[in-house]
């Protein structure tokens, strides 16, 4: 009896690592949006890839892993939610503008200023929880929006999902804006996915320049170029560099991603090119 005892956590483990390879065996490809810190708009990056993604006929899902400041819901327009489950146990994920499948803690909190209190080995059993019981179904994406840094949710989103048979290894987009700051920290972000063998597809200099809507002048607020010269050093592609919008802020707090309403602006056409150079990159492999 007490060896029966002993066997059943050996036997749970494997059951839930066949389960999280039987999942992660219907995702394509998984791309983590990263950053070196915060306030770079990364999450807007992350909601409008996605949706340009589903817009061009792949079926996508998101995870919000910024557990600490999960902004996911708001930014596509599906806050006020609860997760629902299966008849199997399983987790079902929120629909989304575009058919965007989004599962993110913003759903399990009481309310949006509920804060998220938890050490590192209690997020590292949400993100497996979220990639081995939430039903995804077939996916072409999953779309990771990360919190900024190195920390416990990239680590474990990259530990859970390198390395396993069968399952390609992620692929890895890093935000950054052209402050020296910003630019420091994302090369770490770089450095960070290299480490852990993942596939940087490149970086992304995000409120790179403002074009005045009076006069059309470009004046550059936080200066230009910086995340150009930092793919150029760090040997990774350049995606390109999107401007500032008032209309993006608009859209962003409407809970509507931009290239839905502004894809013919500025910002939207560079982002259109972004996710262009993005695809030619995974489906050339």
């Amino acid at each position: 009896m007490a060896d029966n005892q002993r066997g059943k956590p050996v036997q749970i483990q494997e059951d839930q690592k066949k389960k999280l390879k039987k999942q992660l065996s219907r995702i394509r490809h998984t791309i983590m949006v990263m950053s070196g810190k915060g306030g770079v708009g990364k999450s807007t990056v992350t909601a409008n890839l996605a949706l340009s993604l589903a817009r061009e006929g792949y079926r996508v899902g998101v995870l919000d892993g910024d557990i600490h400041g999960p902004d996911i819901p708001k930014v596509l327009g599906v806050e006020n939610m609860r997760l629902m489950g299966d008849e199997k146990g399983n987790i079902l994920p929120v629909e989304a503008i575009g058919g965007i499948k989004v599962v993110s803690v913003g759903y399990l909190l009481d309310s949006p200023d509920t804060p998220v209190i938890w050490r590192g080995p209690m997020k590292h059993t949400v993100m497996r929880q979220f990639l081995k019981d939430v039903n995804w179904g077939d996916l072409d994406f999953l779309v990771v929006d990360l919190p900024p840094g190195t920390g416990d949710e990239p680590l474990s989103i990259a530990q859970l999902t390198k390395g396993v048979e069968g399952v390609e290894t992620p692929y890895a987009v890093i935000v950054t804006t052209p402050q020296d700051v910003a630019l420091l920290d994302s090369r770490k972000s770089v450095e960070f996915a290299r480490a852990l063998e993942l596939k940087p597809l490149g970086i992304i200099e995000n409120m790179s320049g403002f074009a005045c809507p009076h006069c059309g002048k470009s004046i550059d607020l936080f200066k230009t170029g910086g995340g150009r010269k930092a793919s150029e050093d760090l040997g990774v592609p350049f995606l390109g560099a999107v401007p500032i919008d008032p209309g993006i802020v608009r859209d962003t707090d409407e809970g509507r991603p931009f290239v839905a309403s502004s894809g013919d602006t500025e910002a939207g056409k560079a982002f259109g090119k972004i996710v262009s150079k993005i695809l030619e990159q995974i489906v050339s492999r």
